[in-house]
């Protein structure tokens, strides 16, 4: 999986062979590294670590596209032409490339506020080189990603760090369901601190409908 580049978080870039382009997801706490500028930047939803301005100065250039809920899309400073709005459940093409995206939000007792699903924040289904990935943002399982059992995902980035997203257990019930061919497991180790190992290992035994992989930081 050379095209996708995990930098930590739920942060990635990924490289389109097709026309050796260059898309990021929530860049966040990018640091020094030598990343290639950014021909389109999709951002999921308004938390810092998701949406960091000072990140995205980092990878944008003169014609880099911002694709992100229109929350965010009003805090960004540049023109118009260059902002893609999205909302849930709706497919486009930005720049030949094609992705739909699916609510993420929460619906577990306790946690509905901390990503409401009245705020229309997305994930994302991406077509990247002959395969289909999902980066789901920040959600519990929902039943909306329950109809991705139907779409034969090749990768499914799936959150687990708990409180605000799936815990461990809750995202080994989403991977079996949706039966990705790979699920990476994104948004848990700045959270889970040293208990990030037994949260990987639970996964690994837990899910057995897909391939669990366990992507090396981009350095």
């Amino acid at each position: 999986m050379d095209d996708i580049n995990w930098l930590g978080h739920a942060s990635f870039f990924f490289n389109d062979k097709s026309g050796n382009k260059i898309y990021f997801v929530d860049p966040f706490e990018l640091g020094e590294r030598k990343l290639e500028k950014a021909d389109l930047i999709f951002i999921t939803h308004a938390h810092y670590d998701h949406f960091s301005q000072e990140d995205i100065d980092k990878i944008i250039k003169d014609d880099t596209v911002i694709i992100a809920p229109p929350d965010i899309l009003s805090q960004i400073s540049i023109g118009d032409e260059r902002k893609v709005k999205v909302e849930p459940n709706q497919s486009y093409t930005v720049k030949d490339f094609k992705f739909s995206t699916i609510p993420a939000y929460n619906d577990r007792p306790g946690r509905e506020e901390k990503h409401p699903r009245r705020n229309n924040w997305v994930g994302y289904i991406f077509e990247l080189n002959g395969k289909k990935v999902y980066h789901a943002g920040d959600t519990d399982f929902t039943k909306e990603m329950k109809e991705l059992k139907n779409i034969n995902l090749d990768v499914a980035m799936l959150p687990m760090g708990g409180n605000f997203t799936m815990d461990a257990d809750e995202m080994i019930e989403a991977a079996n369901w949706i039966a990705a061919k790979i699920t990476i497991p994104i948004h848990y180790k700045r959270l889970l601190g040293d208990a990030y190992k037994e949260a990987e290992e639970k996964l690994k035994s837990g899910v057995t409908n897909s391939k669990v992989v366990i992507l090396t930081e981009f350095s």
